[in-house]
């Protein structure tokens, strides 16, 4: 009987499940969004808001505790000085958890996690990309010029000669 067992195994031993969910926590924190199935995005939603009550506890012993969970000193930086000020009011509930069909591959089912509030940040995040996107296609653009310009025969000239005997 699974009498007082909660949690999900994911089909894994306990040291490869607690490392599987410190990455997802570690990647949840620096990235703010991430894609996962839905039973490991179910797995991880109290684990994020276990890391940022501790968060908004804001002491040295809560930061230690934070350290020894996720993986990464950028994560825990950012969870006490920007993630947990958002949510000072709050008690609860800071993830979000958004179907997004099957995958591909094996079907299986797939979710878009986000904390809450973070839409301006994934904007900005949006709006660079765009900006790198068009910027790279700008330059590209412009090298393609360079190149038919380079190729193209000059005006009232002919173009140059090819012979079949160089090769």
């Amino acid at each position: 009987m699974r009498h007082g067992k909660s949690g999900y195994k994911l089909k894994r031993d306990a040291g490869s499940r607690n490392s599987l969910l410190k990455g997802l926590v570690t990647s949840v924190i620096d990235q703010e969004r991430i894609v996962t199935t839905v039973p490991k995005a179910k797995a991880i939603k109290p684990l994020v808001d276990k890391m940022i009550t501790l968060g908004k506890r804001g002491d040295v012993a809560a930061r230690r505790q934070a350290l020894a969970y996720l993986m990464t000193r950028e994560a825990v930086d950012k969870l006490f000085d920007t993630i947990s000020p958002r949510y000072g009011d709050r008690t609860g509930g800071y993830l979000r958890i958004i179907h997004g069909g099957f995958r591909q591959g094996d079907g299986g089912d797939i979710a878009f996690v986000e904390l809450l509030g973070s839409e301006a940040t994934l904007d900005e995040k949006r709006q660079k990309r765009n900006e790198l996107r068009a910027k790279r296609a700008e330059e590209n653009r412009k090298a393609m010029e360079a190149a038919t310009a380079e190729t193209a025969p000059a005006e009232g000239g002919e173009p140059p000669a090819t012979t079949t005997e160089e090769k």
